[in-house]
């Protein structure tokens, strides 16, 4: 399975923010040791990927409430097999939220470079055992005049000014992805 886009992008995440190497570390680490990290099958966690996207005139962030989470968060999920991480991210906000047109912002350069990069447990749920989502995140903004629609994997949909984000969640990992995305666009 080819990662070498995705160790490729970890390098350039580590060189934009120095202060996360050991993130970056950890990232390349799981990618290197773990040649089906791509793929859902890898059971200790696999990489997904999600978007951090913004309202056309940047004033507010999609977010979506997870089903099987039952909390708020940014949209993404599994890359299944996708070594391109940035367009699984694009497919995956074009599926959850029912628009078809973003700009996949390049806020660093020419280079994508993603905005974030976690990791979070998720919980066993039937036969699946608990493993680890190790996410990587980009900074999307929608095209004007879309209209959202709900996907199976969601409760609701919802656009949320910076200034109403800790009102529906404390998810360190999602206002982090706030204050990154204000901080690059200045």
């Amino acid at each position: 399975m080819h990662r070498r886009t995705l160790l490729q992008l970890l390098e350039r995440y580590g060189d934009v923010w120095p202060g996360e190497r050991e993130q970056v570390q950890r990232f390349v680490a799981f990618v290197d040791g773990h040649a089906d990290c791509l793929l859902r099958t890898c059971t200790p966690g696999h990489i997904t990927s999600s978007a951090w996207i913004l309202a056309p005139d940047s004033d507010a962030a999609l977010l979506t409430h997870h089903k099987k989470l039952a909390r708020w968060l940014q949209l993404g999920g599994h890359v299944d097999g996708d070594p391109d991480v940035a367009a699984s991210a694009l497919r995956e906000a074009r599926e959850e939220s029912g628009m078809a047109r973003f700009e996949v912002l390049r806020w660093a350069g020419a280079e994508l470079v993603p905005l974030d990069l976690d990791v979070h447990p998720i919980p066993a749920r039937g036969a699946e055992p608990e493993h680890l989502h190790w996410d990587v995140r980009f900074l999307l903004r929608a095209a004007p005049g879309q209209e959202l629609a709900i996907s199976d994997e969601s409760h609701d949909l919802g656009w949320f000014a910076p200034s109403q984000l800790q009102a529906v969640t404390d998810e360190e990992s999602v206002l982090r992805l706030m204050r990154k995305a204000a901080q690059v666009l200045g």
